[in-house]
């Protein structure tokens, strides 16, 4: 199957049963698979009139008990970020698949892109913490849509997947697990009586316990800077308190969400680092380079933020210079230049959308590190 359908199975296999979408290329066999799929199974798809109304009901879902998500591209993926802003302030679990392409605006419709990944990161306003996860194959769409599905629920917030139109669009072979053999993570009920519940109250860990609507629980629910209560607190204090938590959740918990591939690394003199289908490229590359006696190794990102900061801080001083390969001007390479903090040097090969980075240029940047022109 190709990678947005394997993205509509891992949904389903998350228990995910609501769908509100946009038709956008290039994600919408997603949609289309969900409009058939959701049925079979006693779920909701729903066309909706744009993508602000689709991200809003899917947050609307959710409270009311239900596993949802929404798939989009750029041009939507932008006028969802008011909505995804809201679900990371009342801490919606939800899941939405942006198959990237090339932009700006309109840009390249039915060609890939990864011009996104600093939106996914910044592009609502205000200061949070945010997932997004990073599939390179029609098996990781699968697996990764499970995980995202699972992240959300613990940790109460919007996840992304930032998919790109060639992984979205690769027909390849998907091995789906039985049931049982599926980890499947469910949001934290309420231990407390319907009288004592507070919906923004945190246990220890910062993550507090939700209650469906409908359930008896007294809840109130408001995009407003708020209490544990809900209810508005419209101060200083009450921003600090409340936004420390939103970040520091995800912030101290940074070693069981960041996820990389890490290959050749113990005697590596370069490192590639990539992510999506830019990191097949940066694989053949690699390999490559090996066979010809180069020592050079691959970080492949398969969590994108949190940013794996700690490990780029360890191997950068242990090598000659690092490669990120991504398609766009240069956005994670800027990450990449950050964590390296000038243990050794940074370079970036790319293109700015509408083909994969062959893995000849990768290789060549390989050659140009290992012998200290770059």
């Amino acid at each position: 199957m190709n990678g947005d359908e394997a993205c509509c199975e891992g949904a389903l296999a998350a228990g995910c049963r609501f769908f509100a979408g946009y038709p956008i290329t290039p994600a919408t066999e997603i949609a289309e698979s969900m409009s058939r799929r959701l049925p079979q199974l006693g779920g909701i798809f729903i066309q909706m009139e744009d993508e602000i109304a689709s991200m809003a009901a899917i947050l609307g879902a959710s409270w009311g008990g239900v596993k949802s998500m929404t798939s989009t591209s750029g041009p939507g993926f932008s006028l969802m970020m008011e909505n995804i802003g809201l679900g990371i302030c009342t801490e919606t679990p939800c899941v939405v698949c942006n198959v990237q392409r090339g932009g700006p605006s309109t840009g390249l419709p039915t060609l890939v892109g990864q011009g996104d990944v600093m939106q996914a990161r910044w592009g609502a306003h205000g200061h949070y913490e945010i997932i997004a996860l990073c599939p390179s194959s029609p098996q990781e769409m699968f697996d990764m849509t499970i995980r995202a599905f699972n992240l959300s629920e613990y940790y109460r917030l919007p996840v992304l997947i930032m998919a790109d139109e060639v992984v979205g669009h690769m027909n390849e072979r998907v091995i789906i697990p039985r049931e049982d053999e599926i980890e499947i993570v469910n949001r934290r009920k309420p231990s407390v009586s319907r009288e004592d519940y507070q919906p923004y109250e945190a246990d220890d860990d910062g993550i507090a316990p939700m209650a469906n609507c409908g359930d008896g629980y007294r809840i109130h629910i408001t995009g407003l800077t708020h209490d544990e209560r809900g209810y508005p607190a419209m101060n200083a204090e009450g921003q600090e308190k409340m936004v420390a938590r939103l970040v520091y959740k995800i912030r101290n918990n940074r070693e069981n969400i960041i996820r990389t591939k890490n290959f050749h690394l113990d005697d590596a003199d370069v490192v590639v680092v990539s992510y999506g289908i830019s990191a097949r490229s940066s694989m053949q590359a690699v390999r490559h380079a090996r066979n010809e006696g180069m020592k050079a190794g691959l970080i492949k990102l398969e969590t994108l933020w949190p940013f794996p900061e700690e490990l780029i801080r360890s191997v950068a001083p242990q090598v000659k210079a690092m490669i990120m390969a991504e398609i766009n001007g240069g956005q994670m390479a800027l990450e990449l230049e950050r964590c390296a903090a000038g243990a050794c040097s940074v370079s970036l090969v790319s293109n700015f959308g509408g083909a994969i980075i062959h893995p000849g240029l990768i290789y060549n940047a390989i050659v140009r590190a290992v012998k200290g022109k770059i």
